[in-house]
């Protein structure tokens, strides 16, 4: 599967509550790191995404996907009921098929 495409899958997983999903395209070494929190393993950001995010009811608009091999870029906005709440950029490592690591940026 293309990397872009298992990005876009994740955004998927995020905005319809798939949490099956998401721990699928994350690898078991998954770590995120972004403003405001790490995440160290997948474990810990799929129970932080199904149990305790502050909006659940938030989806990803995106603005553009760009990538070479194992390594995208996302860009786009965070909505609440189609209003915007914050821009971001993330940063997403694959290996065979699955984000291994995600660096996220906001404003």
């Amino acid at each position: 599967m293309d990397s872009r495409t298992v990005v876009r899958r994740y955004y998927d997983a995020l905005d319809d509550h798939e949490y099956d999903a998401l721990e699928d395209v994350l690898a078991p070494g998954f770590v995120q790191r972004r403003p405001d929190r790490s995440f160290p393993d997948r474990e810990s950001f799929v129970r932080f995404m199904r149990e305790d995010r502050p909006n659940p009811n938030t989806t990803h608009e995106l603005v553009a996907i760009v990538g070479q091999g194992e390594t995208v870029a996302a860009r786009g906005r965070v909505l609440d009921s189609g209003d915007p709440l914050f821009e971001f950029a993330d940063f997403f490592e694959l290996e065979d098929g699955r984000i291994v690591e995600l660096e996220t940026y906001s404003r």
